[in-house]
């Protein structure tokens, strides 16, 4: 009789990106916590960063914020794989300022509003949620919460909106950006809710927020946003350069997977597997250049190994392996091309079901 299980964790369902480059080390304090216990450690390892002075984000926003055009990265304007209604450069006739419409000049948006942390001075000035933005849609914005649209009352050039909601849990008026950049603010918000945790006093509630902590309908607004928008390219470079200015990183950029283990939700793929006595297992882990992956399943059961990179992508099938205990892996890609450094994922797997995975290490 198979034991139902849940599969917990967006790590299963290889459905963000694992990436980055923190330094060596940075997060073994976390390995295998969960919850409250995962929340309090990332806190502890974020913690005390080194604050910026609120005039000196502009010149820091050159490093963090620049698109490959070299003009200013604003989430609010930007219209990724189209041409952008308007840019700004990074020079002081841009920034706000006076304006009266998009495309006048941008300054410093507050994702989470400086008002419901009574613009306490650290959090005012901290780079993982104060970004560049158009002054006039984020004026637009003011301190509503995030949320998804139904009736729109105002929609800007790239299309983020104003309006009265319709995700469930809230139905007052919220600001929803485009969806290329959803993850990038549910990320800021997890970060947020992590770095000031135990540090909110004096903060105010709002309609997504408790002092740092997030309500529950905010969490599921924004678990959804994290999944299906993963971490770009954008915010793992973005990462690196905060982390050169304020000497701490973002962990929901570096580990997407924390963001499931604290708070407890799982993709919306993710649903009860039926699992017996599936095993998985490969040695050695780390390897370089192979590794040979142990498996076992259910008598005269087709089964297959396939294997996934960090950002959910199959990269080779291991055929083959019928009647099989044991198949070596040489750490490449289908076409036989080695693969780079990083964490990959095995999954076992029959013809229609994920039965279990595996996380391996190549270190070159």
């Amino acid at each position: 009789m198979k034991n139902k299980i849940m599969i917990t964790g967006i790590i299963m369902m290889l459905t963000i990106v694992l990436a980055a480059d923190p330094p060596a080390g940075y997060y073994n304090s976390a390995e295998g916590l969960s919850g409250t216990q995962l929340r309090q450690t990332l806190h502890n390892i974020i913690d005390n960063h080194d604050a910026q002075s609120y005039g000196d984000l502009h010149d820091h926003y050159e490093e963090t914020d620049a698109k490959p055009n070299g003009k200013v990265w604003d989430m609010y304007s930007d219209n990724p794989g189209g041409t952008p209604p308007y840019e700004y450069d990074f020079i002081p006739a841009d920034q706000c300022g006076d304006y009266s419409g998009e495309g006048d000049c941008y300054n410093r948006e507050h994702s989470w509003p400086g008002s419901w942390f009574n613009n306490q001075s650290v959090p005012r000035t901290d780079m993982f949620h104060v970004y560049p933005t158009d002054g006039y849609v984020n004026s637009h914005r003011g301190n509503l919460p995030y949320g998804e649209v139904g009736n729109a009352t105002w929609t800007s050039m790239n299309g983020s909106k104003k309006g009265s909601s319709n995700f469930p849990g809230y139905n007052g008026t919220v600001f929803e950006p485009i969806d290329e950049y959803k993850g990038d603010f549910a990320r800021s918000y997890f970060y947020m809710s992590t770095r000031y945790f135990n540090e909110d006093g004096g903060w105010s509630n709002s309609p997504m927020t408790d002092g740092a902590d997030l309500l529950n309908w905010a969490v599921n607004l924004l678990s959804q946003w994290h999944l299906a928008d993963p971490v770009s390219e954008k915010e793992l470079d973005r990462n690196d350069a905060v982390y050169d200015i304020q000497d701490n990183r973002n962990p929901f950029i570096d580990h997407p997977e924390y963001a499931g283990l604290l708070w407890g939700f799982t993709s919306v793929e993710d649903e009860i597997l039926e699992i017996t006595n599936y095993e998985l297992q490969n040695f050695p882990n780390p390897f370089n250049p192979s590794t040979t992956i142990y498996f076992s399943s259910e008598q005269n059961e087709q089964v297959q190994i396939e294997i996934y990179n960090a950002k959910g992508q199959r990269v080779k099938q291991l055929s083959d392996i019928r009647n099989q205990t044991s198949v070596v892996w040489n750490g490449d890609d289908e076409k036989g091309n080695a693969v780079s450094s990083g964490i990959y994922y095995i999954v076992l797997k029959d013809a229609e079901t994920i039965l279990t995975t595996k996380k391996c290490l190549i270190v070159k």
